[in-house]
């Protein structure tokens, strides 16, 4: 469990104090019930072991066959939704068939009164408690949050007329008020105007729903504006940095490497051994120390880390390089278990440098004179078309390298013309990806034809109350 103030921690203390202490009798045991987001959002904040400390004695998924345990009673910890209510008036259906002694029901969002009138079929004797505790997002990090809107791109810039757009709005907007109570702020809201509408949009709705929320809520009534502030940019905004491709470590293994759900998959001690599994997540500590950091002071950082652990063993005097680092590992199994996240991020780093010896050096250098405007010695690029030809003729470059080498060419540019792109796309053979390139205007950033540049500095805007 992270001891930090950090977003992680916040979440935890408050399903702590607002679930786990609201319903807590000395002495008691309770089982928790989760559904598919609050497995998510739990998982995310908390382990086992700090459950267990709060008297719950085991987690079950509320969609499986469960065995009853009537004399235990049941904390529900469920989003919102009719499928998670149905599964609790299933629960408690008739007093011969209480799945447990007692159910407290409490809701990550605000419950449609459809959704509480379907609880009142179910033995209503048996729900001791009923409450909405507006926690309705991921805590990702320390600082970063998610969504729970997996469709959310989509349903917000597709060009189809029969996506229900204003769906995901009101979603992301009651999302986002449910981050604001969490950190108890009460920010004011501003926006970026342009290029599309979506920032003005998401900036209202929010700021409507902050008002209702700090109306009803019983703690903060007509709680003031914080010296916080709220700032909302639609994704056209920087369409450099999305494409650009990243060396800090963090960002370069997402880019390069097949991460899966934070997991990276590796073989400590070569080829031959068996694969194992890491978790890239705040547990680690090595992982937070050096994720956002380059990947040139990540390959220094590693050694020193690993010499910190092992500063007592002969093997580790003097330099140290990433490639003897394993072999020196192998040599010491007593401390191997010690070194174990070492080893991870050894791995990691090892796999980065490989993708970026390979094509990604060059590829990065192109890019980085493209978006900058100079070369690395300081002169100006005279002419960009230059700088991409060697990229659209690399045939050992992927689509998607030469597609992100084309976009920044195109972002410097300002645009281009259709007879220019047809043309970019036939050099660089992408004739069946080239929709990637066209579809850029579907989130505002101007393709074709070549038009004024909607990205440059303007002033962000204060949200009109």
């Amino acid at each position: 469990m992270t001891t930090d103030n950090g977003l992680k921690y916040t979440v935890w203390h408050k399903i702590k104090t607002e679930i786990l202490d609201d319903c807590r009798k000395e002495g008691e045991w309770k089982i928790l019930l989760l559904d598919q987001f609050t497995t998510k959002l739990l998982t995310s904040c908390c382990k086992m072991t700090d459950l267990l400390q709060e008297g719950i004695t085991v987690v079950e998924d509320i969609y499986k066959e469960r065995q009853p345990v009537a004399d235990l009673k049941a904390i529900y910890f469920i989003s919102p939704i009719e499928k998670s209510v149905d599964h609790v008036v299933k629960d408690f259906e008739s007093k011969s068939s209480c799945k447990y002694k007692a159910a407290y029901i409490y809701f990550s969002d605000a419950c449609p009164d459809s959704l509480f009138n379907k609880l009142k079929a179910c033995q209503p004797k048996t729900i001791k408690r009923c409450k909405e505790i507006n926690i309705s997002f991921y805590p990702k990090e320390s600082q970063v949050f998610l969504l729970n809107v997996p469709n959310a791109f989509h349903m917000l810039y597709s060009p189809d007329k029969s996506v229900d757009k204003e769906a995901a709005m009101q979603s992301i907007a009651q999302q986002i008020v449910t981050l604001c109570a969490t950190l108890d702020e009460n920010p004011g809201v501003r926006y970026k105007r342009e290029p599309l509408d979506n920032a003005e949009d998401l900036a209202s709705l929010v700021e409507e729903k902050l008002v209702q929320y700090y109306k009803t809520d019983e703690k903060n009534q007509c709680k003031e504006k914080s010296q916080s502030q709220l700032l909302i940019l639609d994704r056209g905004f920087d369409p450099l940095s999305t494409v650009l491709h990243e060396l800090t470590f963090q960002a370069m293994v997402y880019d390069v490497l097949p991460i899966e759900d934070d997991v990276y998959k590796y073989k400590p001690d070569g080829s031959a051994s068996k694969e194992k599994e890491g978790r890239l997540d705040e547990s680690d500590e090595v992982w937070v120390k050096i994720r956002h950091r380059h990947i040139a002071v990540v390959l220094e950082e590693i050694p020193k880390l690993v010499k910190e652990i092992s500063s007592s063993k002969k093997e580790s005097e003097g330099k140290l390089s990433i490639s003897s680092l394993s072999n020196f590992m192998k040599k010491m199994p007593h401390i191997r278990k010690q070194m174990s996240k070492q080893a991870l991020h050894l791995g990691l780093a090892e796999d980065c440098m490989q993708k970026f010896k390979g094509n990604l050096e060059r590829l990065c250098k192109v890019e980085q004179d493209l978006a900058l405007g100079t070369d690395a010695e300081g002169q100006k690029v005279k002419e960009h078309m230059r700088v991409l030809l060697p990229v659209l003729l690399n045939k050992d470059l992927d689509n998607y390298d030469k597609i992100r080498a084309i976009l920044l060419y195109i972002f410097v540019e300002n645009g281009t013309t259709q007879e220019n792109l047809d043309r970019l796309i036939q050099h660089a053979k992408i004739e069946s990806d080239g929709d990637v390139l066209k579809n850029w205007k579907y989130i505002g950033v101007p393709v074709v034809p070549k038009t004024v540049c909607f990205w440059g500095s303007r002033s962000v805007q204060m949200m009109k109350k």
